[in-house]
């Protein structure tokens, strides 16, 4: 399955040494992506990165310094991107979607996008806590950012009377959270369609979170 989050460099633009670099620079990106979500950290070699994007490996360098920079680069791409994903899923929604409506299309998008979508969300998932501090920097700003809009969706829950009065709400949006980050770890496409996955995430947390 091939997941993306970063627009791919218009193919028709050929022609000069700055677009064939972008092209093999977003290439390079998609693969360490790629590579990260499936190998972790730990496991993640630019040797598999360049097989993967088509690159001899010393040429990684000449956009990156260092392993550690180019994975800093995905992660800070893939949290930005699970942001942006949420909030367009959230614009898209009537303006009747109750608080409940909300919280369900917030699951979808959360499951869709790191299982189905994209190999960045699905890499910051997996490692975001495993880089060393000063290379996720950037995207601990996106990443608190995405955590901000669910502390709103559990917040608008609340306020509405819909949220258990034994739940703490922070509390509950981090156990939630927790508990479809887990999904990386067990699901593929042979287990079933993922609308089934879906449909289960929304009844267990909408029933968890309400009276």
């Amino acid at each position: 399955m091939t997941r993306r989050t970063v627009e791919p460099v218009d193919a028709e633009d050929t022609g000069t040494t700055e677009t064939k670099s972008a092209r093999t620079h977003a290439r390079l990106l998609d693969a360490a992506a790629a590579v990260l979500a499936e190998k972790g950290f730990a496991g993640t070699r630019l040797s598999d990165i360049a097989e993967r994007a088509q690159v001899q490996a010393p040429a990684i360098y000449y956009y990156y310094p260092s392993r550690e920079h180019l994975i800093e680069a995905v992660i800070s791409s893939g949290a930005a991107s699970m942001r942006a994903f949420l909030e367009r899923t959230l614009a898209e929604l009537p303006d009747t979607a109750t608080p409940t409506d909300r919280i369900a299309a917030a699951v979808e998008a959360h499951l869709r996008h790191e299982l189905e979508l994209s190999d960045y969300a699905r890499a910051v998932v997996r490692n975001a806590n495993q880089i060393p501090e000063e290379f996720r920097r950037a995207a601990i700003t996106e990443i608190g950012g995405y955590y901000e809009i669910w502390r709103g969706l559990v917040e608008d829950l609340r306020a509405a009377g819909q949220l258990r009065a034994d739940v703490d709400p922070s509390v509950g949006r981090m156990i939630v959270l927790g508990s479809l980050n887990w999904t990386v770890e067990w699901w593929d496409a042979q287990r079933g369609p993922i609308e089934g996955v879906i449909a289960v995430a929304q009844s267990m947390v909408l029933h968890a979170l309400r009276p």
